[in-house]
């Protein structure tokens, strides 16, 4: 099963970033991601056995992140994989402790490896154009407050137009 930890924004965020992804669209080509695939990725673990799911979703499911605002006001790419996102200028000190908190619970569980370095962000579209990219931040300011406070354990399938999410757990 491959799974990761994410933040899923409240409908009324979704909503704005997905006019935030239509315009980067405009903009920059590739493929949009699905309003119902947004989310920040706080903790990766790839392929996890399925006899392993029950002490994860419990783990998770007691999980009680304090909860903060994420401010996104920058624009962003990854220029190999041409993914276009936004995130924020300023590191949140939150934000940072819960991903640093989630990986040493995951650690204790021998799930995972932690990445060298977190990038908080939301990806908006794959296979974007490069040369377009660099264009959309000065044309389009992004200013979102995220008001964060609940986490999802979330399997993703690989499908033929994309990946697809299942919510497998929620925080408390």
């Amino acid at each position: 099963m491959r799974l990761f930890l994410a933040l899923e924004p409240p409908d009324d965020l979704r909503e704005r970033l997905a006019t935030l992804a239509d315009l980067a669209q405009t903009h920059c080509g590739g493929r949009r991601v699905p309003d119902a695939s947004l989310h920040l990725t706080l903790a990766f673990l790839g392929e996890v056995d399925e006899a392993r799911l029950p002490a994860l979703v419990e783990w998770v499911s007691g999980q009680t992140p304090i909860g903060g605002v994420w401010q996104l006001d920058r624009w962003g790419s990854f220029r190999r994989p041409g993914i276009v996102w936004v995130g924020g200028r300023t590191p949140d000190p939150a934000l940072g402790a819960l991903q640093a908190g989630l990986w040493d619970g995951l650690q204790a569980l021998g799930l995972g490896v932690r990445p060298a370095r977190f990038v908080p962000h939301v990806t908006l579209l794959r296979r974007a154009a490069w040369t377009a990219i660099e264009s959309l931040g000065a044309q389009t300011p992004v200013a979102l407050d995220w008001r964060w406070q609940r986490l999802t354990l979330l399997r993703s399938y690989t499908e033929q137009d994309g990946a697809r999410y299942e919510a497998l757990a929620h925080s408390a």
